[in-house]
């Protein structure tokens, strides 16, 4: 690697709950980016409920045993899905900074094609848009109404799925946004404030797999969450 302390390239992996399937996943991570950059850190966001029985950061230690690349970042939670990816955007240090799930319905060839096309444009985030998924017709549904009210209330956000990952952006970009979110609102505000700033962005389509070994973590109180959220940075 190139300068370790300022990589190229920080992947940072949202790995709530993943528990021993994280091993895979993050190996295979590691062997894709390698092939695009010698220059990169994998971040491990391995944040967990105490008493919970959660055994991912254990997963997580042995894999920073394994490599240096990989970096954890293990702690009390003190909120949900925004505030693991506030927590590992903040830990990391590369020159773009690319989320992604770590449950593997995302897959992890899409982080290649969203680097690529974030180094030939004057892009400040690039990210997918799910244009099949595996998700079953509650989630699909779901995804539709809330897209489609996002594009009502910010016309000027010029994306077609707020909530799809991997989101690879510079880190200038990353600095201009002062994400707040705790929540699972923490991708539809990235998305605002970027719409806000005009900063140019690009989405590349994606095949979204069926979630496999346990059930969404998005319930129906997450989806009023959603809601609330939506017409409150609309309206403040």
């Amino acid at each position: 690697m190139i300068d370790s302390q300022k990589p190229e390239l920080s992947i940072i992996i949202l790995c709530y709950r993943s528990e021993e399937s994280i091993l895979a996943f993050a190996r295979q991570t590691k062997k894709l980016v390698a092939g695009l950059t010698d220059s990169f850190e994998i971040v491990l966001v391995g944040n967990y409920f105490e008493d919970s029985g959660d055994k991912t950061r254990e997963y997580i230690h042995q894999l920073e045993q394994e490599d240096e690349v990989y970096r954890g970042i293990c702690k009390p939670k003190e909120g949900m899905m925004g505030w693991d990816m506030r927590k590992g955007l903040e830990f990391s240090r590369g020159e773009y900074l690319c989320v992604i799930d770590g449950d593997g319905q995302f897959p992890i060839e899409s982080i290649s094609n969203c680097f690529k096309k974030i180094k030939e444009g004057n892009y400040g985030l690039v990210k997918t848009f799910r244009v099949t998924r595996g998700d079953g017709l509650y989630r699909k549904t779901i995804s539709a109404i809330y897209n489609f009210l996002f594009g009502l209330l910010f016309p000027n956000v010029n994306a077609r799925d707020i909530n799809s990952k991997p989101k690879l952006l510079t880190r200038e970009c990353y600095n201009q946004l002062n994400l707040s979110s705790d929540d699972w609102f923490i991708d539809a505000e990235i998305m605002i404030n970027i719409g806000r700033l005009k900063i140019p962005i690009a989405e590349l389509p994606v095949e979204f797999e069926k979630l496999a070994g346990r059930q969404s973590f998005v319930k129906p109180s997450a989806i009023i969450e959603f809601l609330k959220n939506l017409f409150k940075y609309r309206f403040k």
